[in-house]
């Protein structure tokens, strides 16, 4: 792995959170919007939950299933589009854009394919397009958030790669840092590498010391005085993430 990237004991550790959880370390560091930037702005859907969050760095493509000209204009995509996949570090997530959506036409993720890019040190895909043989894809511990289900392939094949992609309202860029499960996906930004896994782990902490542990330790007490432990928690939590970060974070 580059040594100026995050490391692969970080990537492991972040893996061991959800979603929204390093979200909310994310938005405490990042310069950017956080109300609107590097999440996906569409509905995704995990087809392989019970495998939990996967983490990488963004290989990208372009598909377009319906337009039969492009195996033809390019025999060698494949080959080529492979050789660009296997010469990136891993663990890799390839994210890929299909320009039939949402009128999608055929799966560019099956059984071959996906066994063919875990070889490579590929986890698995984000696709804005669709996947099929689901059961034979998670057999090869292959995670796939994607549209919909198809039962064919169409003319499936790499039109463009490394390059920019927009998946689910999101713009993604070659080689970006990746966070999803469930939930959605969360594309960080190069400058937030460093400080996320620290941000993710004490807004965490935060919660669950503050009020989380407000909300949990009611039985008995009379609703004002859970009213008023819920309050003090809310202040101390944003005095929490104020001290740390500068930024403001309340309940």
């Amino acid at each position: 792995m580059d040594p100026s990237r995050i490391s692969y004991s970080d990537l492991l550790q972040l893996k061991r959170w959800n979603t929204p959880t390093i979200y909310n370390g994310w938005e405490q560091i990042t310069r950017h919007d956080a109300s609107a930037a590097g999440f996906n702005l569409e509905e995704t859907r995990d087809f392989m939950p019970q495998m939990g969050p996967m983490t990488g760095f963004a290989v990208t493509v372009v598909c377009e299933p319906s337009n039969s000209a492009h195996p033809k204009n390019n025999p060698r995509a494949w080959s080529e589009y492979r050789e660009y996949v296997a010469s990136i570090p891993g663990p890799k997530i390839v994210v890929v854009q299909d320009l039939d959506k949402p009128r999608v036409i055929g799966a560019f993720w099956g059984e071959v394919n996906s066994n063919i890019h875990r070889s490579l040190g590929c986890v698995g895909t984000i696709t804005d397009g669709a996947i099929r043989d689901v059961d034979e894809m998670a057999n090869a511990g292959f995670k796939a958030i994607a549209r919909r289900f198809c039962v064919g392939h169409a003319f499936s094949c790499p039109v463009r790669w490394n390059c920019e992609v927009e998946v689910f309202g999101r713009a993604v860029q070659p080689g970006q840092l990746i966070h999803a499960d469930k939930h959605g996906f969360l594309a960080v930004p190069r400058e937030d590498e460093e400080r996320l896994l620290e941000a993710a782990r004490f807004m965490d902490s935060n919660e669950c010391e503050t009020v989380i542990a407000a909300a949990r330790s009611t039985a008995g007490r009379p609703m004002p005085e859970i009213l008023a432990a819920i309050n003090d928690a809310g202040r101390k939590f944003g005095e929490n993430a104020r001290a740390k970060f500068g930024r403001k974070g309340e309940w």
